[in-house]
């Protein structure tokens, strides 16, 4: 079982902590067990509970008439939910219970189905992502089990792949682009799915993946000669220095238009380093660069 503190149930629903207390002390859905320091935590089954309940409730049911609902009810109930956003949501929550109780089959056949319906591009832009910013939160404070992380992002993974390798496109771009993760960079999801918005438009990608040595990539580079070099950095390690990594770049690649997107390139206050150096900080920001590409 894992525990869960109040503040990860108000990252994952979006019920502030306040209120979450107060349903405590009006209703009995919600019952926490302390710690030897008297601390709240919570459990599997209280987390997807709130999950559940703070979707209806944000569609309109009162927490009141939802405390009454039986759990057959209430399941009748999100299925019912209609709207785009709400399906979303209901669709990421179904995802996190899934990986809560290490239940890879559900978790494999949500995606399977919408992938089936919507596409492997519209799964990952409307589900996957969104799932995946949700549960990065838990990740970051070491309240999901590292199992679970390895269970679920190589499903991901594999969906991802699959897609690549079933890309049918009519365009035949010129461009070509060189994807790597720097050393000690291992979340390698989203530069997977970047492969897949380029070979979906044409571009010609050759991909080294993760945690890719400098040196490795400038034998590369001499060899391939692509158009772009591209880092997308997921995660910000404690013994990453950024700021030597683009010197890294700005030194070795100054004949190569590189590009840097991610997480990091959020937070990082300073204008980029060197005039063949850019920055995407965004998905939208991404596909635009994407469309210039000829």
């Amino acid at each position: 079982m894992n525990k869960f503190t109040i503040k990860d149930l108000e990252n994952l629903s979006g019920i502030k902590a306040h209120t979450i207390r107060i349903w405590e002390q009006r209703y009995n859905f919600l019952k926490p067990q302390r710690t030897a320091t008297n601390i709240r935590y919570y459990s599997n089954q209280e987390l997807k509970t709130l999950l559940n309940i703070s979707l209806l409730n944000k569609y309109g049911y009162k927490i009141s008439h939802i405390n009454r609902m039986s759990g057959d009810e209430l399941r009748n109930k999100l299925t019912s939910l209609s709207g785009s956003q709400a399906q979303q949501e209901r669709i990421v929550n179904d995802l996190i219970q899934s990986m809560i109780d290490l239940n890879v089959e559900e978790f494999e056949k949500v995606l399977d189905h919408h992938i089936e319906v919507r596409g492997i591009e519209k799964t990952i832009h409307f589900i996957i992502f969104p799932f995946l910013d949700r549960i990065g939160i838990l990740w970051l404070t070491d309240h999901i089990n590292p199992a679970q992380e390895h269970l679920i992002t190589n499903i991901i993974r594999q969906k991802i792949i699959v897609g690549i390798e079933n890309i049918s496109t009519p365009f035949d771009l010129k461009t070509t682009m060189l994807l790597f993760m720097p050393e000690n960079e291992h979340h390698e999801l989203g530069l997977l799915y970047l492969q897949y918005l380029l070979k979906s438009r044409g571009v010609k990608t050759i991909y080294l993946g993760a945690n890719v040595p400098v040196s490795d990539l400038e034998y590369v580079v001499e060899l391939k000669k692509p158009d772009y070099v591209y880092t997308h950095l997921t995660t910000v390690m404690k013994e990453f220095n950024f700021e030597k990594f683009l010197s890294q770049l700005k030194t070795k690649f100054s004949g190569t238009q590189v590009i840097v997107s991610g997480l990091v390139t959020q937070t990082y206050q300073k204008p980029s380093p060197a005039s063949n150096i850019r920055f995407l900080k965004s998905l939208q920001e991404v596909q635009e660069f994407i469309g210039t590409l000829r």
